[in-house]
């Protein structure tokens, strides 16, 4: 039966478990197979070593006599921790003459190396000794014999060793654990934002202090959060204006078709539902104006467009609606600054805000044009020489349906959202708008980056 694991926390702990646990099996399985070929071929070291030991008691004793002989072995034994006695063939000790024959029958007839598991020494595990052990190596011709009698030693079984180890899977266990607490607490904490924002909670956002992955996409699903509760906001807002900017026309259209009905004067009632019917035109143009400007960054059409031919044109446009409200247009400053965007929607932008100062203007005035190039920004003003508006009503003339007290927009059929709509024009191409009391007049001035210093436009 297959186990799926969905968390990400025991993912990480069985992962880092079975990692360390394949490393020290494939430790023990190498250290055993080079330790089996480096003992492959060779020789025992224990028989070599006693031989030797033979040869140098004897030497000892045929050239010095028992003197010497006990001077060797007394080096010899505090050398190897081990009792040595060189007897002859009759188990007759050499050295001070004492009978040395009861070790025989304890004796290992020749050293042989301790064979277990190669691996063991990894772990600390050697085989232990109960008491002690009488190992005799003869001279080639048999006159000679070296008896080694050599201690008891405590053993240690495996599973006594291994205790001294269990410090190390308990210390990979707990670094896997604060591992897995590190990587799947702020994901956790995350999911249980993403919930309440499914829910509604709209203002829950996840602050996480980290610069990694993990902290970047807490980064990432803040602006995305922000980003969702602004269009929101933006969108509930735009439809209560609406409601709110139908019903006025929506009446009026009606009472005008009431009275058409019973009014002699047939020509003028209907005259007046045509009017309401152009405002709730204009009205619905505006809105798909806004609309369209708010639309998919990646649909638009991208060309350089040179502001001063731009301005040229819409100077030439509007100049009968100017002489219609009796004022002038003047265009002034560099005559071409080029940038990068659509071309039809700055030209809307500038054209609402043109027309705006238009109908502001007083009769007999100039509504003046400028385009400048300050560094890697373009900037055109447009003034006009009207009564401006309130200062805590500067930064409010560019939202949807907002209107100055007193405002000529409701007579001229304006409906408020001229001005949001070249705001948002303008902010989709990384540019600014913003409006100041030039005294008297109002001045709009909308920045923009040079095409020399884009590539691309974002949202």
């Amino acid at each position: 039966m297959r186990i799926r694991v969905r968390s990400i926390f025991a993912k990480v702990v069985i992962w880092f478990t079975v990692t360390v646990v394949l490393s020290l099996v494939g430790l023990v399985a190498t250290s055993m197979l080079l330790s089996a070929r480096l003992v492959a071929g060779r020789e025992p070291m224990m028989p070599r070593v006693h031989s030797f030991f033979l040869d140098e008691a004897r030497r000892a004793y045929e050239q010095e006599g028992p003197a010497g002989l006990s001077e060797y072995l007394g080096r010899l034994n505090d050398f190897s921790d081990s009792e040595h006695f060189l007897t002859d063939s009759r188990g007759i000790d050499l050295a001070n003459g004492a009978d040395r024959s009861p070790l025989l029958s304890r004796r290992v007839s020749r050293p042989r190396p301790r064979r277990f598991w190669p691996g063991a020494r990894l772990l600390g595990w050697m085989p232990g000794r109960e008491g002690p052990a009488v190992l005799v190596h003869h001279s080639d011709d048999r006159r000679y014999r070296l008896i080694t009698v050599m201690p008891p030693r405590p053993g240690l079984a495996p599973w006594e060793s291994l205790q001294y180890f269990l410090w190390l899977p308990l210390l990979i266990g707990v670094l896997c654990y604060l591992l897995a607490v590190h990587l799947a607490a702020p994901l956790r904490g995350l999911r249980r934002v993403l919930e309440k924002f499914g829910r509604g909670d709209l203002a829950v956002r996840f602050h996480l202090a980290r610069r990694d992955e993990i902290g970047e996409l807490a980064q990432a699903f803040n602006r995305m959060a922000d980003q969702i509760t602004t269009l929101l906001s933006a969108e509930r807002r735009l439809l209560q204006d609406v409601s709110h900017e139908l019903r006025s026309p929506l009446a009026r259209l009606g009472f005008a078709v009431e009275l058409a009905k019973t009014s002699p004067d047939r020509e003028a009632a209907l005259g007046r539902i045509h009017k309401e019917a152009d405002r709730l035109n204009h009205l619905v143009d505006e809105l798909l104006q806004l609309t369209r400007a708010e639309g998919d960054p990646s649909a638009r059409n991208l060309q350089a467009v040179d502001l001063g031919t731009l301005l040229r044109e819409l100077v030439a446009d509007c100049s009968l609606e100017a002489d219609a409200q009796g004022c002038r247009l003047t265009l002034s400053g560099q005559r071409s600054v080029v940038v990068t965007g659509e071309r039809e929607l700055l030209r809307r932008a500038c054209e609402n805000i043109l027309r705006n100062a238009i109908r502001h203007a007083p009769a007999a005035s100039a509504v003046e044009l400028e385009l400048s190039r300050h560094d890697d920004h373009a900037t055109i003003t447009i003034r006009d020489h009207g009564p401006g508006v309130p200062r805590p009503a500067l930064s409010e003339i560019f939202k949807p349906f907002y209107r100055v007290e007193g405002d000529r927009d409701r007579s001229s059929g304006g409906v408020g959202l001229g001005l949001a709509i070249a705001r948002r024009a303008i902010e989709l191409h990384q540019g600014t708008v913003t409006a100041f009391n030039a005294d008297p007049g109002l001045v709009v001035a909308l920045e923009l980056p040079c095409a020399a210093d884009r590539s691309s436009l974002q949202p």
